[in-house]
């Protein structure tokens, strides 16, 4: 079975369920500042998650684009990657609560045993090779018995299920705070082979494949890192679509699905060598997944840089550049990106498109990353041990001239790798409380605050549109409690007067406290009725639409205040340039 057969069938085995299939959205979360990246298909759910209802209903199901980075230095064994896709379904709310679309939701009972039908009816896995892990307990949630019996009901012993604790079998949040819970996971018997007498699914001896995740999302981790309640309970399941396309097909190896084979083949092209000889495994495997990674991540709007996510993308760049260097890789990686964009674009047209951006942004870098090799300064020894440098010395010459660790070691270097990460991981700490002071807010913020502004981005939007006309829309966003930043296109800088202009328009509709009301319809409806629709790609086949008085009408997912009137005055603080084309608004409400 192929990867886009199992897609297929995933799908449809769910709709079959009662699910509605939402859109595969951009890896970079919108407005949501705890987590660079999308890592998992519940990202874009949070707002629903947290109790919002989805114009969809209560079951949902898709398959997502996802990017992990806690894994980039795993990334060269069989089975870790960076960028991966993950198939998922969700119950938003249990079975006693009715969406009014007709259907509720559902529990652990129905996730098991739709997990277990498919995986063994659909996909046609033997039973007897499956094994369970439970959640254990711990001081913030019980022991998961009800999830275990359930298991043995659908027919899997009882000495083949395991209970572990967090760190196995408890997933989220997506960021530092939100939707989180007990999970349980089922694993595949790949070997047959134990390990020793105490071979066990968390031991990664390589006997064991994790191939689903069934998470049960009943608390809400909140700042102080306590766990709370949420006011629903939901299910959300995952499935790698790599890995698990890999376990269909016999193999142990990712890298040798259709997903990744044929980039290997180019890179045996071009370099001369051999992917079945040991040594050439590794750094094919690294240059196959992080150039993947890396067309996925620019074609979504990043670009390298030395912070948040440029940085991310301009790592996984120069990791791949630095095993060329094992393998003798001499020619530039445009006949690899060519493959990657081949493998993926009838699910991802943009990537054809944006396949010209794609090049020139890797030739750009690369470049860079040659002139940085060549002219940066040499490590000076450590006093301490000559010869050798320390592992902060060593993320000192790669956060400053970008002297990757394998860079480093090439040019006669040694030091050590666990204080290196220390370093790293104190460096990603310290830009991710810059990022979460400088966004605080987005997604994961429902505070007064938060939507009160979320509303008035909505006034500001028709506002403009009704001054400067209709091509403005919005084409970037960010809120926090202070104030909002509303990007739109336009040509010019707005002048003083039609800043106080838009400011006495909106304050007007304020003072008129305007009801503000919401409709889920279709997207087309919406349109029909002049809705505003922008990131078209993001809506599913029924969304919300908002209408505030006969002033605006906007497709958005929330959240809002019921009336203008709560908004308080509205003030614009700065106007500036965002790029070429792009203006930036910065407003509070007083």
């Amino acid at each position: 079975m192929t990867a886009n057969q199992l897609k297929r069938k995933y799908l449809d085995f769910f709709v079959k369920k009662g699910h509605k299939i939402i859109p595969n959205v951009s890896l970079i979360p919108e407005n949501d500042p705890t987590a660079l990246f999308i890592s998992a298909g519940m990202h874009s759910l949070v707002p629903y998650l947290l109790g919002e209802p989805h114009p969809l209903g209560k079951k949902l199901c898709s398959v997502q684009r996802c990017l992990r980075t806690d894994d980039i230095d795993s990334v060269g064994d069989t089975f870790h990657h960076t960028f991966f896709e993950m198939l998922g379904n969700w119950s938003l709310g249990d079975p006693a609560s009715p969406d009014g679309i007709g259907q509720g939701g559902y529990w652990k009972k129905e996730a098991i045993e739709w997990s277990f039908e498919f995986l063994t009816k659909e996909l046609g896995f033997n039973p007897s090779r499956l094994y369970i892990s439970c959640f254990g307990g711990d001081k913030d949630a019980p022991k998961d018995e009800e999830s275990a019996k359930i298991w043995q009901e659908v027919g899997i012993p009882k000495e083949k299920i395991y209970f572990y604790g967090k760190r196995e079998n408890w997933w989220g949040p997506a960021g530092k705070i939100g939707p989180c819970g007990p999970d349980t996971e089922i694993f595949y018997d790949a070997t047959g082979k134990p390990c020793s007498s105490s071979c066990h699914p968390n031991d990664n001896c390589g006997r064991f494949f994790e191939i689903w995740n069934d998470v049960f999302m009943q608390y809400n981790k909140i700042a102080e890192g306590k766990y709370e309640p949420l006011k629903q309970k939901n299910v959300d399941t995952g499935m790698g679509v790599e890995r698990t396309a890999a376990v269909l097909s016999g193999l142990d190896d990712d890298y040798q699905t259709e997903l990744f084979a044929p980039i290997i083949q180019k890179i045996e092209q071009v370099s001369g060598k051999s992917y079945k000889d040991k040594e050439n495994k590794k750094p094919m495997r690294v240059i196959a997944d992080h150039l993947r990674a890396a067309t996925f991540l620019v074609s979504d709007g990043v670009i390298p840089s030395n912070v948040e996510r440029g940085y991310i993308l301009r790592r996984l760049i120069r990791r791949a550049i630095d095993q060329t260097t094992e393998i003798r890789y001499t020619d530039s990686f445009q006949l690899i990106f060519n493959e990657i964009i081949n493998i993926y674009k009838q699910d991802y047209p943009e990537l054809d498109k944006n396949k010209d951006l794609i090049i020139r942004l890797y030739e750009n870098e690369r470049e860079k990353y040659y002139k940085t090799i060549s002219s940066s300064p040499s490590p000076s020894p450590s006093p301490m041990v000559q010869g050798n440098i320390s592992g902060e010395e060593a993320f000192k010459f790669y956060s400053t001239h970008g002297l990757s660790p394998q860079q480093l070691r090439n040019q006669g270097y040694d030091f050590d790798q666990e204080e290196f990460n220390k370093a790293f991981k104190k460096h990603q700490e310290i830009s991710r409380a810059g990022a979460e002071k400088k966004f605080a807010g987005g997604l994961a913020d429902h505070s007064e605050e938060v939507t009160k502004l979320h509303t008035a981005t909505h006034l500001l939007n028709a506002a403009l549109r009704q001054i400067l006309g209709s091509h403005v829309f919005q084409k970037g966003s960010n809120i926090t409690a202070e104030r909002l930043r509303f990007d739109f296109p336009n040509p010019e800088k707005l002048t003083e007067a039609e800043i106080k202009q838009i400011e006495n328009i909106i304050n007007k509709q304020i003072k008129a406290d305007l009801p503000v009301k919401m409709e889920m319809m279709t997207l087309e409806k919406a349109k029909k009725m002049g809705a505003v629709a922008v990131f078209a790609e993001r809506y599913g086949e029924k969304v919300k639409v908002y209408s505030i008085g006969d002033y605006s009408k906007e497709v958005c997912g929330g959240p809002h205040v019921d009336f203008t009137g709560k908004l308080g005055k509205f003030k614009i603080i700065k106007e500036e340039s965002a790029g070429a084309g792009i203006r930036r608004i910065y407003a509070k409400l007083e």
